[in-house]
């Protein structure tokens, strides 16, 4: 059954709509793979791209968090995207307690954060400041039968890796390296490069005895911006 919404999630949603278009909406169905089997099926876009949502954060930053939730279980993915924009701007300017509200809100409704853009834009921002406090949770997301909850454990290490903290990226990338899904491949991937951006040295020490295990797509994503010399003895298992 669909969601009951406040007044202002209605008009938000009627605001989308309105700033639909149909062809987006058919590009963007088949760019994140909503055909029966694939990663999104059965997700809906309105065909919006993520400026003109970006737009709506600003003019809507104050929405409750009510309405927010509302937006977050709508069928229409820009809806979804735009409700995770705005915990992300609210949760920047909030104060501690009220941060630690729109983590618990986040992690309450993981199920309606379900393609690789939505935790990609939010993981990072509400779940990665909340490390510290649980150390349980990050294992715990990257042990879910939920693609989504796993990348979100991966993606969420964005933010000690900004500050030059890499134990947790590691931690979890070594929990995920048997993933059998390619959209993990390839956050697990993108973390490991994003560590060695900042410290090659610690990324080889992580490498070195688990790359010939990992997945091609991880290896491949980790090692991306490696010296070609070095690049292709990974590859060939030279190492």
């Amino acid at each position: 059954m669909p969601v009951e919404t406040s007044a202002t999630a209605r008009s938000l949603l009627a605001e989308l709509e309105r700033l639909g278009d149909p062809k987006d909406a058919e590009f963007l169905k088949r760019f994140f793979k909503t055909a029966p089997g694939e990663y999104g099926a059965g997700d809906r876009f309105l065909g919006i791209r993520v400026p003109v949502t970006r737009k709506l954060v600003r003019q809507h930053r104050a929405l409750p968090l009510q309405q927010i939730t509302a937006l977050l279980h709508s069928q229409w993915h820009e809806a979804r995207l735009l409700a995770l924009l705005i915990l992300v701007d609210q949760h920047r300017r909030a104060a501690a307690d009220q941060q630690s509200v729109i983590h618990r809100l986040y992690l309450d409704n993981t199920r309606h954060i379900n393609n690789w853009d939505l935790v990609d834009l939010s993981a990072e921002h509400l779940v990665g400041p909340h490390i510290a406090e649980n150390a349980a949770l990050l294992p715990a997301l990257a042990a879910s039968a939920s693609l989504w909850e796993r990348r979100i454990a991966i993606m969420a290490t964005f933010h000690p890796i900004r500050r030059g903290e890499f134990a947790p990226t590691l931690r979890i990338a070594e929990l995920l390296l048997d993933d059998e899904h390619d959209l993990i491949h390839k956050a697990v991937g993108w973390m490991l490069r994003e560590v060695g951006n900042r410290d090659r040295a610690i990324e080889e020490r992580f490498l070195k005895p688990h790359y010939q295990r990992m997945p091609r797509t991880m290896l491949r994503y980790a090692i991306e911006k490696f010296p070609e010399a070095l690049r292709q003895r990974y590859l060939k298992g030279k190492v």
